[in-house]
């Protein structure tokens, strides 16, 4: 495939929950793409789709319609195998990291059951220490550790390296900050900012905040009720959205306009 190509396309893709009078049209005829290296953050309230639209793009839901397309082949309807090949190149890091983590695994166990997810050697320490500390943890001392011995941010820092460690191409964070203090949200922001330059990887951020959508990403999608209903380059959703929504949610952080400007 060329530079040119996306990396991911969703071209009139929908899920719907139920039938008849009762159906819910969750996500409801998405298109867009994702280049190469781009950090995209798809933001709106709860019950707008972006999870499910998530889930969708993860292959955890099937689509009702539409075509999802990886370098442009279709793997709305892969199964077997190439499922599995197609989970190696699109990992996801969830809002929860203690229900995410075994508890009966220490962090070397879950590292290592990675690496050997993926094929590569299992007993790299070297690799799983790089990983950690790629997420700024010292790894040495990191890996002998159990879930309950970490912190809410350094458990999801793990989870992180986690999916490193399968090397992605494409890293889906699923409110991953949401669980976490003020201050511990940027550093998660700051970590997968850096992680594009040093895997080389694309990220889809999905929150409810619009604020950190502009801390992190090149472009932002506004979900609502299922729907697309702004996109654009992230500084021209901030400065200049043009749908009520995305004024709405603007509205609600006053002082953001104020702080990009700083």
């Amino acid at each position: 495939m060329t530079e040119t190509t996306p990396l991911l396309e969703m071209r009139n893709v929908s899920r719907v929950f139920g039938r008849g009078e009762n159906a819910l049209r969750a996500v409801d005829d998405v298109s867009c793409t994702i280049g190469r290296r781009e950090v995209v953050t798809i933001v709106g309230e709860s019950g707008s789709g972006k999870t499910t639209l998530a889930r969708l793009i993860l292959r955890l839901l099937d689509p009702t319609s539409g075509s999802i397309m990886l370098d442009g082949r279709d793997i709305a309807g892969i199964k077997g195998k190439d499922l599995r090949a197609y989970w190696r190149e699109v990992q996801a890091v969830f809002q929860d990291p203690f229900s995410s983590f075994n508890q009966f695994f220490t962090v070397r166990r879950l590292l290592r059951r990675s690496a050997t997810l993926r094929g590569g050697n299992a007993n790299s320490e070297k690799e799983m220490i790089d990983a950690l500390q790629h997420v700024g943890m010292d790894g040495a001392e990191v890996l002998e550790k159990w879930p309950h011995q970490l912190s809410g941010g350094q458990r999801q820092r793990v989870m992180i390296a986690r999916a490193l460690m399968l090397r992605p191409r494409i890293l889906v964070a699923d409110e991953a900050t949401s669980m976490l203090d003020a201050s511990l949200r940027v550093n998660i922001l700051n970590v997968l900012s850096d992680l594009r330059e040093n895997y080389d990887l694309t990220i889809l951020f999905i929150t409810h905040d619009i604020g950190q959508a502009c801390y992190v990403s090149d472009r932002v999608l506004v979900m609502r009720n299922g729907q697309l209903v702004e996109s654009g380059p992230t500084e021209q959703v901030i400065f200049s959205p043009q749908h009520e929504y995305t004024q709405k949610l603007l509205a609600d952080v006053p002082r953001l306009h104020e702080g990009l400007l700083d």
